[in-house]
């Protein structure tokens, strides 16, 4: 059934905070388009741009056979791991303050200068730095409820979408030099980021709609979700986006546990975004060695896996309603997965694509879930009590501290590489082991308040209150006022 337009958002309310609010240039030469129309252009748009940002930071994992061979400085594996963390360290660097701006200016601009500046080589770690916290936000401004997880779980795909993108673009044009590898796809994100400028609206109220409401604690998944996040007449006029600072931030419950997991978590996930192809050529599968160009193609099934993951980690935790315990549950799984690719792998071609799709699923499955459904949580959580928003500011702290991991990650590999691949994935079992382990307090959490959902679920139905509802555990990252 068609949901109602959005009504106008009321002219009269107060603003503690005027912002003005405008579309964007490319959206006033067009008709008026629908509430649900606009988020999906929003989706469209910033899938659209991450997808480019993670499709312009691949080639670095393509060309790295292709340096070890041409490059005099590059035959030391570890060289290659300095270049991974140098980059990775000033991006993590930069995302903390990315964020704290991205609350406090126009994302819209933010991100579209940000992806306009991929070709300006000495600007680019900056320019990364811009889009994960923007993007995030965005999206967040204009979704809310129970079906958060899934709906940012499937738009996440972007990441792996960038990163086989990415991969494909680099591996095809590598024949012509390793350097057409950065130049296309920079070129590309470029004319995203002209998109971006011309139609992305930020907010909902950019176009004259009100911003749906935040999560309410015992708030069903129900139909009328949407519906009712787009008629809240009483603050939908009120832009209430008081950026709050980074110490804020990481006040919020849940901030630093979850920033804590995705360090680990990321450092793996960045561990074989970096090295994965390289490690194919390295290793003999059915008793063959398989070329740059092949082994570049062939990687990008982990994302494919990742795509799937982060999907199922998405949808689980809606219907679990307990985020923790799914990332928990996945880095778990990620264990025996990266075992058996390891172990196992080489058999054949066949084994191999099996089990690098499979780890693809439970590797990248949480890291999808907390960058994206859980910092937009922690971003609107009730401890604000309504007066600020930090959905950049809480995106790049959590993120930011990933990619510390991330930067991590590769940095060793380079150098442990050198003993052989079996040290590698000791390190990365490890790492997944600690990251789930960090979670284990608000697994615990969750669990009990699950039992007691559905021990209240039970008592009602035996006393005859079936459909009439009841008063269902509070979710964990509602917090508390």
């Amino acid at each position: 059934m068609a949901e109602p337009p959005a009504p106008p958002m009321p002219k009269s309310s107060p603003r503690p905070r005027p912002r003005n609010h405008h579309p964007p240039p490319g959206l006033r030469a067009l008709p008026a388009f629908s509430y649900n129309a606009h988020r999906g252009l929003v989706l469209g748009l910033t899938f659209l741009a991450y997808a480019l940002y993670h499709a312009s930071r691949k080639p670095p994992s393509i060309v790295k056979r292709a340096l070890s061979k041409s490059w005099p400085p590059f035959y030391d594996p570890a060289l290659l791991g300095e270049t991974d963390v140098a980059f990775l360290a000033f991006y993590s660097l930069g995302m903390f303050g990315a964020g704290h701006l991205g609350d406090r200016l126009d994302l819209r601009i933010f991100l579209a200068a940000g992806m306009g500046r991929e070709r300006r080589r000495r600007r680019l770690i900056r320019r990364r730095s811009t889009g994960w916290p923007s993007v995030v936000a965005i999206v967040g401004n204009w979704f809310g409820g129970r079906r958060r997880g899934l709906i940012m779980g499937i738009w996440n795909a972007h990441t792996s979408v960038g990163n086989i993108s990415g991969s494909l673009i680099a591996a095809a044009v590598l024949r012509y030099g390793w350097g057409w590898s950065f130049v296309v796809p920079g070129g590309l994100i470029a004319l995203g980021g002209v998109l971006v400028f011309f139609f992305l609206a930020p907010y909902p109220e950019d176009v004259g709609f009100a911003p749906p409401p935040p999560k309410k604690a015992n708030e069903a998944s129900t139909e009328e979700e949407d519906s009712s996040s787009r008629s809240t007449a009483g603050g939908a006029g009120e832009d209430r986006r008081d950026a709050v600072g980074i110490r804020k931030a990481f006040s919020i419950p849940g901030v630093f546990t979850f920033a804590a997991c995705l360090f680990f978590a990321k450092l793996v996930a960045y561990t074989f975004l970096y090295w994965l192809p390289f490690y194919l050529t390295q290793t003999a599968i059915g008793g063959e060695y398989m070329s740059v160009t092949d082994a570049g193609y062939l990687s990008v099934l982990f994302d494919v896996g990742g795509i799937i993951g982060g999907i199922l980690a998405g949808f689980m935790s809606d219907q679990l309603d307990a985020r923790a315990t799914t990332a928990a549950m996945f880095m778990y799984l990620a264990i025996p997965s990266l075992y058996a690719f390891h172990a196992y792998g080489s058999t054949s071609k066949v084994t191999n694509i099996a089990l690098m799709m499979i780890s693809g699923l439970f590797v990248n499955g949480p890291y999808a879930l907390i960058t994206t459904a859980v910092s937009a949580d922690l971003g609107t959580h009730k401890s604000l009590k309504g007066d600020s928003r930090a959905l950049a500011t809480v995106t790049a702290i959590i993120d930011g501290t990933g990619s510390l991991g991330a930067a991590l990650g590769p940095f060793i590999t380079g150098f442990i590489s050198k003993t052989g691949w079996d040290s590698v994935f000791i390190m990365l079992i490890v790492c997944a082991l600690i990251a789930g382990a960090c979670l284990s307090g608000l697994v615990k959490s969750e669990i009990q308040q699950i039992i007691q959902n559905w021990r209240n679920r039970s008592t009602h139905l035996q006393n005859g209150a079936a459909g009439k509802g009841y008063p269902g555990a509070q979710p964990l990252l509602a917090g508390s006022s």
